[in-house]
Parts: C-alpha cells; sequence; structure tokens
C-alpha cells in the first residue's frame, strides 16, 4: 500500500530504514562520514522528503556566473524536497546558509543535507529548517565552491542519491531509498515497526532477549 509522507514522519526512523534496505539486498545506502544535524528544528526527530540534487566543485578563480545554477535549484524546489548539496565533503567554504534557506524553503523545501560546510546556523534554525552537514565554515562560497550541475545523480560517501528519491534523516544517520525498492522497503520497514513494538512490550512484561527474539524473530 503506498504511504505518505507524514505516515512516514509519525512512524519511521533511519536505522528502520536502513534495515529494510538490507532486507532487500540494498546494503550501502547510508553515508559512514558523519552529517550531524547542525541546523533546524531539534525537536522534530525526523527528516523525511525526496531529494533535489546539486553537484558542486571547488573552485580558485573569479566566478564568471557567481551563484547561478545553486540559485536555479532552489528556485525550482517543490514541496517535500530535501536539497541535497554533495560537495565531496569539502568545508572550502559555507555553503548553505541562511538566503539559500529562505529561498528554497518558500518553495516548500523542508531540509537540507550537505556533505561540506554551512554557515548562518542560528538564522537557520530558526526558520526550523533541518540541516545535516559536515561543519560550519564562515566563509562565503563566491569563487571558493560553485554547483557545476543540478537534478543528476550525485555521490556522498560513495553512496548514491538520484533526483526524487526518497530519503530520511535523523540524528543517527543519513539513508536513501531508490524509487526501484521504495514500495517494497517502505513494506518491510513499517512491518519491522509493529514487530519492535511487541519485541518492546514483551521484554518490558519480563520476556527475556533471547525468548523475545525466538518468539518474534525481530531485532
Amino acid at each position: 500500500m503506498p504511504y505518505s509522507l507524514q505516515e512516514m514522519r509519525s512512524t519511521l526512523y533511519a536505522a528502520v530504514v536502513c534495515d529494510a534496505l538490507d532486507q532487500v539486498g540494498y546494503t550501502r545506502q547510508s553515508p559512514r562520514v558523519a552529517l550531524p544535524l547542525l541546523a533546524g528544528s531539534f525537536n522534530s526527530g525526523l527528516l523525511v522528503g525526496r531529494c533535489k540534487t546539486t553537484l558542486w566543485a571547488d573552485m580558485a578563480h573569479i566566478d564568471p556566473r557567481p551563484y547561478e545554477l545553486e540559485l536555479q535549484a532552489v528556485d525550482a524546489c517543490q514541496p517535500d524536497d530535501v536539497l541535497i548539496a554533495a560537495a565531496g565533503g569539502s568545508v572550502r567554504s559555507g555553503i548553505w546558509g541562511e538566503l539559500l534557506t529562505t529561498a528554497a524553503r518558500n518553495r516548500g523545501c523542508i531540509g537540507a543535507i550537505v556533505d561540506g560546510a554551512i554557515r548562518d546556523v542560528s538564522k537557520i534554525s530558526a526558520m526550523e529548517f533541518s540541516v545535516y552537514a559536515r561543519a560550519t565554515c564562515l566563509y562565503d562560497s563566491l569563487n571558493r565552491q560553485r554547483v557545476i550541475d543540478v537534478d543528476v545523480p550525485v555521490e556522498i560517501d560513495g553512496v548514491s542519491f538520484s533526483p526524487g528519491d526518497l530519503v530520511f534523516a535523523d540524528r543517527d544517520g543519513v539513508v536513501v531509498v531508490p524509487k526501484a525498492v521504495e514500495d517494497k522497503v517502505l513494506e518491510l520497514a513499517f512491518s519491522k515497526v509493529l514487530g519492535e513494538n511487541k519485541v518492546r512490550d514483551a521484554i518490558r512484561g519480563g520476556m527475556t532477549a533471547v525468548e523475545a527474539y525466538r518468539t518474534f524473530g525481530v531485532l
């Protein structure tokens, strides 16, 4: 059955989605690099949306068309998009900040995952816009980094993020679900949450962990 984003946000979490991906043979869908929640609503618990991808590169010359593609990317965001900024882990500058957040949020974008650095953390947090990133950096991206392509498959730590893929992020990490297996993965993830609830209740009721696993087959 199709699940809404709201159902996913209220029930699922990144780890259980990663487990479901394991079950269907997709065992490399979560970057192992640290991408902590650096800005946004720290009580929301989970970011779930569709990938809007941007590919970034370092530069060391005067940019003849400053900010061109990144501005086009945020203006093209759709409701429930999550902006993916694949910058190869570079912290040469803070490539995401208050103004890009404002523009993306106005288009319905709900968060960003940045394989690089950000800035304007307090101002972004005040907008309750969740940003997961490697680090913070005060330097502006002008003449230091720029978007070189949009709406293309990109990689973070060897994990592919394609436009429209389902992405989950919380304090445990980031995981992406390819469209080809989305329906099956969601079915398995919701089923596992139900099973985990039964195991938790059984253990709280006095059942040992071994007995619970033998009974329910869920851990």
